[in-house]
């Protein structure tokens, strides 16, 4: 099962920012990426501070059996055809997609029908999770300074995302529909991170709905 953020700050021809995210998961359900559970949606403030709009946030759950490199590809297509265009590294977007994590769920959680939470309760998602390419690389880049994230994007897939755990606008729509999930370098479940979220990554992080309040996105049970 594949972990993904998904982000966007830019009106489009879909309408809101929060309209763009709905079609994204849609395309990616066209490529075998379902819908699992879905947080609400939420607005956080761009960073750096002033580079744009405020983005609307939103994480999920999804299904599927691709390798985690052909998933990030398939997230690359779906930004290309929504109009993602990459220019200027955390500037405004139309949409942003980030594999988060690969997780191996139990057999109970695999085979279960899924859905997209309607109210935002949380599904306690307790699996485990692979270090990707490796440990030497996931720390060379979650170690990175802040001055330096903002130049060097890595060339290959990381594994998990190695700013998770720095980030409100993450952490907070994860813990919604993965709460249980430990991180494999960190040893802290998403729950914990969560709690040890510096004040200033709540600031302007605000719920606002939910993608299933605009359209079913999976069959529901």
């Amino acid at each position: 099962m594949l972990v993904i953020a998904f982000g966007a700050n830019l009106d489009t021809e879909w309408g809101a920012p929060s309209s763009i995210l709905v079609e994204a998961m849609k395309l990616l359900s066209a490529k075998g990426i379902t819908a699992h559970s879905v947080s609400r949606f939420y607005h956080s403030l761009a960073i750096p501070s002033g580079s744009g709009p405020d983005f609307v946030n939103a994480c999920g759950v999804f299904r599927s059996d691709l390798s985690p490199i052909a998933a990030l590809a398939a997230l690359h297509e779906v930004e290309e055809a929504l109009g993602r265009v990459r220019t200027l590294r955390w500037g405004a977007r139309r949409i942003d997609l980030d594999l988060l994590a690969v997780i191996c769920a139990p057999p109970d959680l695999a085979g279960a029908g899924g859905r997209v939470l309607p109210d935002g309760a949380a599904r306690d998602v307790r699996t485990t999770a692979e270090v990707f390419p490796d440990l030497a690389t996931w720390t060379r880049w979650a170690d990175l300074p802040f001055e330096r994230q903002m130049a060097e994007t890595p060339d290959q897939l990381i594994l998990p995302h190695p700013r998770i755990a720095d980030r409100g606008f993450v952490l907070v729509p994860l813990a919604e529909v993965a709460p249980g999930w430990r991180h494999p370098v960190l040893g802290k479940t998403v729950a914990e991170l969560v709690t040890q979220l510096p004040k200033e990554q709540f600031s302007g992080l605000v719920p606002f709905g939910t993608p299933y309040e605009q359209t079913p996105l999976v069959n529901k049970p």
